[in-house]
């Protein structure tokens, strides 16, 4: 990988991220610019599991796993920017503020998740986050997580 790796694809995700099915929450991530910034992809599908209660016969993607979503799209902008894929990386989230939900996001949605690195370095990152679906923002949000860099 280099650093004009501007897209992770479902395979090199699964190179970063440890999450797998049914937790992980990401497709794709496109626009990665270096760890600045990039923007995860989620097809949300009537077959996911969350949707067996939440809620029957209206199903709606539950909003903490939007932000979730967009804690995953984080990792694989830094994963990516730090060329982590295949090495030993911890990613685990310390804090969400200022959380918005402003629509529902239901199966047949396509989840847009732009996230944009506000501070980096050292074992602390600070993101903020914004969730749309046809251009309509859904969730909003700053959060942080401590990162495990292999040595």
């Amino acid at each position: 990988m280099s650093d004009a790796l501007k897209t992770a694809d479902i395979d090199l995700i699964q190179r970063i991220l440890p999450h797998r099915y049914p937790f992980l929450l990401v497709d794709r991530v496109v626009d990665i610019d270096g760890t600045a910034s990039g923007v995860g992809i989620k097809n949300v599908a009537m077959n996911e599991p969350q949707f067996t209660g939440h809620f029957p016969g209206m199903p709606v993607f539950p909003g903490v796993l939007m932000i979730e979503a967009m804690a995953q799209t984080a990792a694989v902008v830094v994963g990516v920017g730090n060329n982590l894929a295949d090495k030993e990386f911890g990613v685990f989230f310390m804090t969400v503020d200022g959380v918005k939900f402003r629509r529902k996001v239901v199966p047949g949605d396509q989840l847009r998740m732009a996230v944009e690195t506000l501070r980096s370095g050292g074992r602390v990152w600070k993101f903020a986050g914004k969730a749309t679906v046809d251009g309509e923002l859904a969730c909003e949000c700053e959060f942080s997580a401590m990162m495990d860099m292999p040595k």
